[in-house]
């Protein structure tokens, strides 16, 4: 019967485990689709992007140069921008000498003619655009309006530079405005859209797959200025500009300080190093094409794999630790998770870690505050079914784990308290036994306040005596005090007791209390099927034997000579001087009564 009963209450605590797990791993995936889980991803992988370029750096396979329009060059040509027409024009001129392998203009051209401004504008930029076409690919950008369409080119340039010259200067920001993605799925069913990297991409025969920007690669450690270039045109330097930008991928744009800036997860602008990661946009266009030109973007794993790695850190689950050890395992484990993420990031392969991270982080807590809410539990169960069978502090030391249930015991300074009724055998002739077992249950609850109260151990009760100990299981530095004390306030409680005996018309008690202070053997004896917890040894038997003397020595209270030397202020004893003691050698002994 009782093993059925074990076997039915480790069932049932294993259905609550379980039902217990599932709860948590539920609450775990709604919380990896919480905008928290979302904003941790993101912040986990510019940490890993961060990791990955200082740790594993790598430059890609051709360099990309990019023209910056910059401070200087908008001071060295007068016009308003939108009228550079002859700029550009000198700019595509030095192009075609220049013989890159592919130009990209990251700034819109007009969308309509500004001759009436500016006559013979149009004809210069067109002219430029046909020479550097004819030397290398050609695309230039294109906005989209308020409406989301596209913005138009002005038709003789559209139809200059010809199919495929044209791409969208999209960059799309995740959630946090930081932008981390090429993908040309831009459109409003999903469906593609050329883009400025993925057109000079095209022309350079690279395939065009959406990824991750791989920002692992160098940053970009320069850029030559528009109006450098406009000179080595108008000086007819063509080592220079054919030194600079033969063969190599060419972006024009903006690197104005306030001018088309988009956050990054590192800096991408060397020149700038405290620019807080808002770069310029043709950086951007310029890492996805280098990306692209080194293997491709960093592909990212898809959700099948991440699942299957959070469900493998639910595991953590059948791990019960204690709280700093939950914490140590959750510690290793988000590290062991980022050590992987950063690994495969630098194989160019992005693994989401933050919902494998939350799962498993999540789980262990919810695993840590099951076993708490069970040990709790179970400290209550221990607690009520062993109150009043063993004292307070080794009830204590029992349900914390510091007392275990094995025989044996150690050496312990302890004080030993033993007290006695006196004229016990004479009460008991004269009283009906259930009167009897009442006067000693009202007595020995007095006792068992006062032995408590100082934080005493009753070892055991022996009819109308009781045994108490005062230093273990919990140690105390003096232990004779705290059995003085006791002792003294036992005598107290006992004048009550005896005031509503003398009331009820009953006979008053009379007791004698033995104090012995020195090393004992602490721990539990007996055998494993019955056992108690107490102390044996020579200090044990001397103050029992020292109880005994309290009768003929007159003295409720009599203790050794190794007492009086513990109290701090022995006041009020009177010196008995050395006393013998059945099968020991005379014992130095003090008295104490009430005053």
């Amino acid at each position: 019967m009782a093993t059925h009963a074990i076997t039915e209450s480790a069932a049932r605590l294993l259905w609550q485990r379980l039902a217990a797990y599932a709860v948590v791993l539920g609450w775990s995936v709604l919380l990896v689709f919480t905008p928290l889980a979302s904003r941790l991803e993101l912040a986990l992988l510019d940490w890993q992007q961060r990791v990955v370029a200082q740790v594993f750096p790598t430059r890609s396979v051709v360099d990309i140069v990019v023209v910056g329009i910059d401070e200087d060059t908008v001071r060295q040509f007068p016009e308003p921008i939108a009228l550079w027409h002859r700029h550009l024009g000198t700019f595509l001129a030095g192009m075609a000498i220049g013989k890159p392998s592919v130009v990209g203009f990251d700034l819109a051209l007009p969308d309509r003619s500004f001759d009436a401004v500016l006559p013979g504008a149009d004809l210069l930029l067109m002219r430029g655009l046909i020479a550097a076409r004819q030397q290398a690919g050609l695309v230039v950008g294109q906005l989209v309006d308020e409406r989301g369409h596209m913005r138009p080119l002005h038709a003789p340039f559209h139809t200059v530079v010809g199919e495929g010259g044209t791409g969208l200067l999209l960059l799309p920001p995740d959630a946090d405005q930081v932008v981390r993605r090429f993908d040309e799925r831009l459109g409003d069913q999903g469906q593609p859209v050329a883009t400025l990297v993925g057109q000079m991409a095209r022309h350079l025969g690279l395939a065009v797959e959406p990824g991750l920007i791989n920002y692992s690669l160098r940053p970009q450690p320069g850029y030559v200025a528009l109006h450098r270039v406009n000179q080595w045109v108008q000086q007819g330097d063509a080592a220079s500009l054919q030194r600079a930008f033969g063969g190599k991928p060419v972006l024009l744009g903006s690197v104005l300080p306030f001018e088309d800036r988009h956050l990054q997860p590192v800096n991408l602008a060397g020149w700038e190093p405290d620019n807080g990661r808002h770069v310029p946009g043709v950086l951007i266009h310029a890492q996805a094409l280098r990306s692209l030109m080194s293997g491709g973007l960093v592909r990212e794993l898809s959700w099948p794999w991440i699942m299957s790695l959070a469900l493998a850190c639910t595991l953590v689950w059948f791990v019960s630790l204690p709280l700093r050890g939950a914490v140590a395992l959750a510690m290793v484990l988000c590290a062991a998770l980022l050590a992987v993420g950063v690994l495969a990031l630098q194989r160019g392969v992005y693994l989401a870690v933050a919902a494998p991270m939350l799962v498993g982080v999540t789980v262990l807590g919810g695993r840590w505050v099951l076993d708490s809410i069970f040990e709790m539990r179970e400290r209550r169960r221990l607690r009520a079914a062993f109150t009043g069978y063993v004292s307070p502090p080794v009830m204590q030391e029992i349900i914390e784990g510091r007392l275990t249930d094995a025989l044996g015991g150690q050496s312990r300074h302890v004080c030993i308290l033993f007290a006695d009724v006196r004229g016990f055998t004479t009460l008991s002739e004269s009283m009906p036994a259930q009167d009897l077992v009442t006067l000693l249950n009202r007595y020995f609850e007095q006792v068992n306040q006062a032995i408590h109260d100082q934080g005493g151990t009753i070892s055991c009760f022996m009819g109308d005596g009781i045994m108490a100990i005062f230093g273990a299981p919990k140690t105390a530095a003096r232990p004779s005090t705290a059995a003085f004390d006791s002792a003294r306030a036992t005598l107290t409680a006992l004048e009550r007791l005896n005031s509503e005996l003398l009331a009820e018309g009953k006979t008053p008690l009379a007791i004698g209390i033995g104090l012995h202070v020195g090393e004992a053997i602490v721990g539990h004896l007996g055998s494993k099927a019955r056992h108690d917890y107490s102390a044996i040894g020579d200090t044990t038997n001397v103050a029992s034997r020292i109880e005994g003397l309290t009768k003929e020595l007159g003295y409720p209270i009599v203790c050794s000579q190794a007492v009086i030397s513990e109290l701090a202020q022995p006041d009020g004893f009177v010196d008995l001087g050395l006393q013998a003691i059945k099968g020991h050698s005379p014992v130095h002994v003090w008295g104490w009564r009430a005053p």
